[in-house]
């Protein structure tokens, strides 16, 4: 195990501390055969604050997997809170919806199941919403961010994970993913309507790293 791994433990076992329901959410999504690409208990939780912190009432995700990011968003919400994910492969679906449900969040989510691109349109006359994290397919990132832009209000905060990718980034050669997110960043740093910053980090998730945005 590295350093940084280390770390992460032990500021994980003594600040974040995941309850059961959040830890039994991972070990359900691993033995349904999912990828174990889900966001850290500290990633989590700092999402959860995020959505906290900014009083979010309405809360847009793109790519839900097994239910991990979306546990920690939806306990941030208010009694009235709504929480609206969109994930491409309905078997990821069916393990989120079990997931949720365990967990006592299914009151408070809807899963969109199908192609993000196909379904978000489907919002665009629905009230603005208030955060929106991105971590889906990487390819359509730049359209997830625009996409995030239009649903939005001034002050909404949009956070896009994965914008590192263990420096490929760097790589103007680099494969479809790279491209995707070479040119979401691209997007944050030029976009009218958006104030951002990007941050890079080291776990048991290896090197990465997200950008946080604020709609203006």
């Amino acid at each position: 195990m590295s350093q940084w791994e280390q770390v992460e433990e032990y500021l994980s076992s003594r600040v974040v501390r995941p309850d059961d329901q959040l830890k039994a959410i991972v070990a359900a999504t691993g033995a349904a055969g999912l990828p174990t690409i889900e966001v850290t208990a500290a990633q989590g939780k700092f999402l959860m604050l995020l959505a906290r912190i900014s009083g979010a009432r309405r809360i847009l995700e793109i790519g839900t997997l097994g239910g991990f990011s979306t546990a920690w968003l939806a306990r941030a919400l208010p009694d009235d809170g709504e929480l609206i994910t969109c994930e491409y492969e309905p078997r990821h679906a069916e393990v989120a919806r079990a997931n949720l449900a365990a967990a006592g969040l299914m009151d408070r989510v809807t899963i969109q199941v199908g192609a993000a691109l196909d379904t978000l349109p489907d919002l665009a006359e629905a009230e603005p919403f208030d955060l929106f994290f991105i971590d889906a397919d990487k390819v359509n990132n730049p359209a997830y961010l625009e996409w995030a832009v239009k649903l939005s209000r001034p002050g909404s905060v949009i956070v896009l994970d994965n914008v590192v990718r263990g420096g490929t980034v760097l790589d103007p050669r680099g494969d479809e993913a790279v491209q995707g997110t070479r040119a979401a960043v691209d997007i944050l740093g030029s976009h009218p309507r958006l104030d951002a910053t990007a941050l890079q980090t080291v776990g048991s998730k290896g090197w990465d790293g997200f950008a946080l945005a604020v709609v203006l």
